[in-house]
């Protein structure tokens, strides 16, 4: 019997919509701690146990008795330039199962902010998105906090920054030939090891109080061309020549150059301090080092 906000539960009951990297990080963490798991997959893809397509034009089926006991839920689908799918199709739905939801989570990206030309940014912060992704984030937020006011549901929205881990490190671009190491001095990005993420919203589910807004990244921002050097040395890899910041940027595919576009720096505290969060990868050297030592075992 475990205990959620004066809720008891004999199995908790994790519903994700999408199963991304980061959630099926956390979903398998939770399977093996006993809880109950289930999610959506997009139409057309292979259905894993215990999982249902959808998407803005396909609907659950039989929604009710699929939320019929779920007890946290998940939503990592991003939204469009029509909104969040999830709450279009289905919000009055979980507000009718409001009753025994305690926690519910909403991933969101360090995007929202904007540029700030390399200052501090807090969760109080102005939102001043420059792309149309993270536009569409940040009135997916606002959405989710009238919802989640509405019907008294305890509502974290995590503000990711970079995500990365087993299979999606800077190992996979220098073993692909396709690592460079960008000369723009002064221009640093935060990440976050999978892992750390996985953690930091199961601690939450323990601490419903303390739902709000949180910024997701580690202790060190670092420049992009120290993290790919750092990667080839671990590896004995040569490191890249330094690439002149325009050069590089005309090559770029349109995503990669707006991920060029911002800069900022991330202040993670309200992690730490509210939650009591300790990462596990409190830095890029550690979060990698980690994966190239589970990757030789």
């Amino acid at each position: 019997m475990q205990v959620f906000n004066n809720m008891s539960f004999s199995q908790p009951h994790l519903f994700c919509f999408g199963l991304g990297y980061s959630a099926t990080v956390l979903a398998e963490n939770l399977k093996q701690k006993g809880w109950q798991v289930s999610g959506t997959h997009r139409p057309g893809d292979d259905p894993q146990p215990d999982t249902f397509a959808f998407d803005r034009n396909l609907p659950l089926v039989d929604f009710d008795d699929i939320f019929k006991d779920v007890t946290h839920v998940l939503i990592s689908i991003p939204p469009d330039a029509a909104g969040c799918p999830v709450l279009d199709i289905h919000g009055e739905d979980l507000a009718r199962h409001a009753a025994h939801i305690v926690w519910i989570s909403y991933l969101s990206t360090v995007g929202v902010y904007g540029n700030t030309d390399g200052k501090p940014v807090m969760e109080t912060s102005r939102l001043l998105p420059t792309q149309e992704r993270s536009r569409f984030r940040g009135l997916a937020e606002t959405r989710w906090q009238n919802f989640a006011a509405r019907t008294q549901l305890a509502l974290f929205v995590w503000r990711l920054a970079g995500i990365y881990g087993p299979g999606r490190s800077p190992f996979n671009k220098i073993r692909a030939g396709r690592a460079q190491c960008i000369d723009k001095p002064d221009h640093f990005f935060s990440r976050i090891h999978v892992d750390d993420i996985a953690n930091i919203l199961e601690t939450s589910m323990a601490q419903l109080n303390a739902h709000g807004v949180y910024n997701v990244c580690d202790d060190e921002p670092a420049l992009p061309s120290d993290v790919i050097a750092y990667a080839c040395e671990v590896l004995g890899e040569p490191v890249p020549d330094k690439v002149p910041f325009a050069d590089a940027f005309n090559a770029m595919s349109p995503m990669a150059q707006s991920f060029w576009a911002d800069n900022r720096l991330i202040v993670n505290d309200k992690i730490k301090d509210k939650l009591g969060v300790v990462l596990k990868y409190p830095d890029y050297k550690s979060g990698l080092t980690a994966i190239l030592k589970a990757e030789k075992s």
